[in-house]
C-alpha cells in the first residue's frame, strides 16, 4: 500500500479510511470546488507499517496492557509519556523516510517555495465521529519547515494517539488502539492575515437561521487554544445580512517566528488589538464557504477556515477544516451562555508549535 497520498490525488471513497478524517473530509471539499491548502498524508498504511517493523507494536501493547482499564489519571498519564517518547526515540524507516522527503520536496515545488512552512496534522480515524469523543485531542504543529522536522512532527502526531485523554477514553470503552490507526497530513502553511471557526447553525442555540463566525488576526491557534477573545460575528443564513458584530478586545496574536522557524503566540500589536478584523466582503465569502459545505454534506458543519494576506476581494477563502457540529440544543428557550473559549476547545483541533530543534 501507498505510504503517501496526495489531498488532490487520492480517491475520495478511500480518502478517509487512507487519510483520516481530517485529511480525508479536505479531499472531499476540494472535490466539491472548495479552496484548500496542497498537501499529502502519510497514511494509516505507513503508520501500521512503522508501529510493527520497528517493534513498537509489541512495546505498546505491554504499556498498554500493564495499565488496564482500572487505571487511575495518574498512572494513565505515565503511560501516555512512556508511550509518546518510544515513539519520538524510535526512528523512520530509512525508505519510508525518503518516501515521506520526497513529498515534502514536491509540495514544496507545487508551492513554488523552498523548505514549505507546513502544518503537520494528526488524522485519525474515527476522530469525527457524530459522538466526537476524540475530538481536539490529537497533535497538530504549526511552522514546520524543512525534511528532518517534518519527519520529526509526523512521529510526534503518530505519538499523540496516546495522549492521555485518548489512552483513557480507549481503556474505558474497552477500545484497542490498533482499531483507530492514525494517519498525519502535511499540508502548506497558509499565510494568514486573519483565521477562525465558523458554524452553520448556532453552536448554542442550535437555531440553523445563522451562521456564527469567530475571528482574530493571524493564525486561528490563540482562537483554538482560548487565548485570546475573538470577534464575534454572526450572520443570516438565508439573505447573508450580518446580524451581529462584536469586536473583541484581542491581546494575543499566533504568528510566524521566522527566527525560530514555527507559529507563536505574541503580545497583539496595540494598533490591532480593538480593530474589527473582518469587512463586509469577508464575513459574505466566509458564510458562503459555510453554507456550501453544509450544503454539500447535509448537515450542520464547523469549518476552520484562513484569509490568506495574500487573497484579493472576490477570492475564495481557505478552508482547512470541516466537521460535523456534533451538539447543539435546537429551540432552547432563553438566553444562551455563550463562551468562545469553551466553543473554541470543544469544536477545534488542538494546535502546537513544533518545538525548536
Amino acid at each position: 500500500m501507498e505510504s503517501v497520498v496526495w489531498v488532490d490525488e487520492i480517491d475520495p471513497a478511500e480518502a478517509v479510511a487512507r487519510a483520516g478524517s481530517k485529511m480525508g473530509r479536505l479531499t472531499e471539499l476540494h472535490l466539491a470546488g472548495v479552496e484548500v491548502p496542497k498537501g499529502f498524508a502519510v497514511t494509516v498504511d505507513a503508520y501500521r507499517r512503522h508501529c510493527a517493523e520497528s517493534g513498537l507494536d509489541a512495546r505498546i501493547d505491554a504499556i498498554v496492557q500493564r495499565v488496564g482499564a482500572e487505571a487511575g489519571d495518574a498512572e494513565v498519564e505515565r503511560a501516555s509519556a512512556e508511550i509518546r517518547e518510544l515513539f519520538e526515540s524510535t526512528p523512520i524507516t530509512e525508505g519510508l523516510a525518503a518516501e515521506i522527503t520526497e513529498a515534502y520536496d514536491e509540495l514544496s515545488l507545487r508551492c513554488v517555495d523552498v523548505n514549505v512552512p507546513t502544518a503537520v496534522r494528526s488524522s485519525a480515524t474515527g476522530e469525527d465521529a457524530a459522538d466526537a469523543s476524540f475530538a481536539g485531542i490529537f497533535d497538530t504543529y504549526l511552522g514546520v519547515s524543512g525534511a528532518d522536522r517534518v519527519l520529526d512532527a509526523v512521529r510526534q502526531c503518530w505519538g499523540s494517539l496516546f495522549t492521555g485523554r485518548a489512552l483513557a477514553y480507549r481503556l474505558r470503552k474497552n477500545i484497542s488502539h490498533h482499531a483507530m490507526p492514525i494517519a498525519v497530513g502535511v499540508i502548506e502553511l497558509i499565510h494568514a492575515r486573519a483565521s477562525g471557526v465558523a458554524f452553520s447553525v448556532h453552536p448554542v442555540t442550535g437555531k440553523p437561521d445563522r451562521i456564527v463566525i469567530e475571528t482574530s488576526w493571524g493564525w486561528g491557534e490563540a482562537v483554538v487554544q482560548g487565548l485570546v477573545n475573538p470577534d464575534h460575528v454572526e450572520v443570516g443564513k438565508s439573505d447573508g445580512r450580518v446580524l451581529k458584530y462584536d469586536v473583541a478586545h484581542k491581546t494575543i496574536v499566533s504568528a510566524f517566528d521566522f527566527a525560530a522557524g514555527r507559529v507563536t503566540e505574541i503580545d497583539m500589536p496595540a494598533s490591532l488589538a480593538d480593530r474589527k478584523v473582518l469587512d463586509d466582503e469577508q464575513i459574505d465569502a466566509i458564510a458562503s464557504a459555510v453554507k456550501n459545505i453544509e450544503e454539500h454534506y447535509g448537515y450542520p458543519v464547523d469549518v476552520e477556515w484562513v484569509i490568506s494576506r495574500h487573497r484579493r476581494a472576490g477570492d475564495p477563502v481557505c478552508i482547512v477544516q470541516s466537521r460535523p457540529v456534533t451538539v447543539t440544543a435546537p429551540g432552547s428557550a432563553g438566553p444562551a451562555v455563550y463562551d468562545p473559549v469553551a466553543l473554541a476547545q470543544k469544536y477545534v483541533f488542538s494546535g502546537k508549535p513544533i518545538p525548536g530543534r
